[in-house]
């Protein structure tokens, strides 16, 4: 019984994050032979593998959003809205192809982002032109992404990584960034943070960055039976935004809540959906 519950779980979390194609795009990436950007005992694979990454992400998404010209290019052309599930799945397979995926199917899937990005263009409400393939955004998004994900994982990993793994981690996720058009990544966790404070005068939450946090954190679009789960994801993805992030987005720290109920549910629920993903023996 706990056994098939366990399936039906893991089944259910599979499908949601990659899609109908998950399988075959599973049995692609990791069974195709040939050389891969990372080898097997890189940080980023631990840190891409691991069920952090449900809070890892949804702090992401909040941090990206702080930058007017990246939050007018996802809400005018990202459709997070009216697909955010196929949104996600997009993001997911692409991690996962660029992480454990053979160098060309790695380069493959870089090369249709970059095709994408470059085709996206406009203009703020305000009237700024932004243009998706500006390497000075990408570096934004790259940013706030990798420093989100490793915060996540500090927090919630399964095996939490010493100072210089994690600083391997931030030089993995270079390697990415630099072949999706961002000039000289960070390289460790200093340079993320001198990074991420460069961009900080250009931060701030517009009317669309309110907007979706709202969605985000009030409004998901998630059966009614899973809503208590994924708000006590989003109460952690708030949890491990930077205190300067959280105080622009207008939500303030509650340090006791948060060590008493909230770090203990992401605990929790980390554990819960690891034990649901996790492959059982063949004996099972």
């Amino acid at each position: 019984m706990l056994t098939e519950l366990r399936g039906h779980l893991g089944q259910a979390l599979f499908e949601r994050v990659a899609g109908p194609e998950g399988p075959a795009a599973r049995a692609r990436i990791h069974d195709t032979p040939g050389p891969r950007w990372f080898p097997p005992d890189r940080p980023i694979r631990i840190v891409h593998g691991d069920a952090s990454m449900f809070i890892g992400g949804i702090s992401a998404l909040l941090l990206q959003s702080l930058h007017p010209l990246a939050m007018a290019a996802v809400a005018a052309h990202s459709g997070f809205r009216g697909d955010p599930w196929g949104r996600l799945q997009r993001t997911s397979t692409f991690l996962a192809v660029t992480t454990y995926g053979t160098a060309d199917d790695a380069q493959e899937a870089v090369d249709h982002v970059r095709g994408i990005h470059e085709r996206i263009r406009g203009r703020t409400p305000e009237g700024l032109a932004y243009h998706a393939a500006d390497p000075h955004l990408l570096g934004w998004v790259h940013a706030a992404e990798t420093d989100s994900f490793l915060r996540a994982h500090q927090r919630f990993g399964a095996s939490p990584l010493d100072d210089a793994d994690y600083d391997a981690y931030v030089a993995d996720t270079a390697r990415v960034a630099e072949a999706l058009g961002v000039i000289d990544p960070p390289r460790d966790r200093t340079g993320l943070t001198q990074c991420l404070s460069i961009y900080r005068p250009e931060l701030r939450a517009t009317p669309e960055a309110r907007a979706a946090a709202r969605f985000l954190l009030l409004r998901p679009p998630i059966p009614v039976v899973a809503q208590p789960f994924y708000a006590g994801l989003a109460a952690n993805g708030v949890a491990v935004l930077p205190a300067w992030a959280r105080e622009v987005l207008g939500l303030p720290p509650l340090p006791f809540i948060e060590n008493l109920a909230v770090r203990p549910v992401g605990r929790a629920l980390t554990g819960a959906i690891r034990w649901a993903m996790a492959q059982p023996p063949p004996s099972q």
